[in-house]
């Protein structure tokens, strides 16, 4: 197939954030384009938001309904391939399920769904039509998070005992919310975030990153969760034990009342012989620890490096590459399988096309929300997720 693969885009009109940032991640490696698009609920908006991107008329929709029943009328050669869908979370299900009915592939911004009833009948929906769903946990997409996760399978670092894994922010320290801020104000209203804040904005970051690196499932979990702010409807700080499959024990705190902090994402891996560490604030950097020779600093870019961390490297040692790369690396190896599966081509099973979060990470990170809103309940009870 000798052109672009095309996208239309749901939400992410004027004044939205992660919109941007979608379609700048699918440009950066000039293998898709936007083609339309249905960029706000208001239909008068999400024209004008369409006019600001250089769209056709024709081609900027009212809703995401009409844009999907319009693809789904074009000729092959014009319709778009698949969905971006880049709203507030409880109109994440129903223009995936829509899409997915019509025969286009969808690419979702997290969490999948406003609840673990959702993204079960997704995942359903998904495997009846046979088309292909992805999630943009973006941080699976940094260099040196695909070598810790190939360090690991290895067996590098001995069987896995302990994870420790944090996403502290600042941001939501007072209620500014209330003050009309557009972030805050649906990620703190339970009908458009779902039954959790702060864990279901950035914990389960936190929640999909260790198990991604480590290919360990958390099992059961007991969590406290919080609303230091007055006023504030929903968790915004948690604190997590993790039990994952085979043993090994975790921590997991995401919060966004830590004052000072910006994104500060980390995770610690600690196995029988050896461990690693990984901050986002640093994404070039990696450190290995051992107990009997010294600490060993992995950086991005260089030689030394596995095939799957060199095939998502784009820049040389040295210069930064991090937050919209990783994101791009989402997009790229979406974009890849959408061609092998359009060529009818058969994938080898370590091939990095297949390397993006699919419906599987979708339920996962919904069941953890509600595992952890039940056990926070429960005076932080172990609670099974229910996958």
């Amino acid at each position: 197939m000798s052109r672009k693969i095309r996208y239309g885009m749901v939400g992410g009109g004027r004044g939205a954030f992660i919109g941007g940032v979608h379609r700048i991640a699918a440009a950066i490696d000039q293998q898709i384009e936007l083609v339309c698009g249905a960029f706000s609920s208001d239909p008068e908006r999400s024209k004008a938001s369409g006019a600001d991107l250089y769209l056709p008329a024709s081609r900027c929709y009212g809703t995401f309904q009409e844009m999907i029943k319009a693809e789904a009328k074009l000729p092959e050669g014009e319709r778009m391939d698949f969905v971006s869908i880049v709203t507030p979370n409880h109109m994440h299900f129903p223009p995936a399920k829509m899409a997915l009915e019509n025969g286009f592939h969808v690419l979702s911004d997290k969490p999948a769904t406003l609840n673990l009833a959702e993204a079960k009948k997704l995942a359903d929906i998904v495997k009846k039509t046979g088309q292909l769903y992805g999630l943009t946990h973006n941080y699976t997409g940094y260099p040196l998070v695909k070598e810790a996760r190939e360090l690991i399978a290895a067996g590098k670092l001995g069987k896995i005992r302990k994870v420790v894994v944090e996403y502290p922010q600042g941001w939501l320290a007072t209620r500014i919310e209330a003050s009309g801020q557009k972030q805050a104000a649906w990620r703190t209203d339970p009908k458009r975030s779902g039954a959790a804040g702060c864990i279901g904005d950035i914990g389960t970051h936190a929640e999909n990153l260790a198990e991604y690196i480590t290919g360990l499932k958390i099992e059961e979990l007991a969590a406290d969760l919080t609303s230091f702010v007055k006023g504030r409807k929903l968790d915004d700080d948690g604190n997590v034990l993790l039990r994952f499959k085979g043993g090994a024990k975790g921590v997991l705190h995401s919060s966004q009342i830590s004052v000072g902090e910006e994104n500060n994402l980390n995770i610690r891996v600690y196995g029988e012989i050896g461990g690693l560490e990984w901050h986002q604030r640093d994404p070039n950097t990696m450190f290995l620890k051992w107990a009997d020779q010294p600490q060993q600093i992995y950086r991005t870019g260089l030689g030394y490096l596995s095939a799957a961390a060199k095939g998502a490297t784009r820049t040389p040692p040295a210069h930064p590459e991090g937050y919209l790369e990783a994101f791009a690396n989402v997009y790229k190896n979406f974009a890849r399988r959408i061609r092998a599966v359009q060529a009818g081509t058969k994938l080898a099973k370590n091939d990095a096309a297949l390397d993006y979060p699919k419906i599987e990470d979708g339920v996962r990170g919904m069941a953890f929300i509600e595992a952890v809103v039940k056990s926070s309940k429960k005076n932080a009870a172990w609670t099974k997720l229910d996958v």
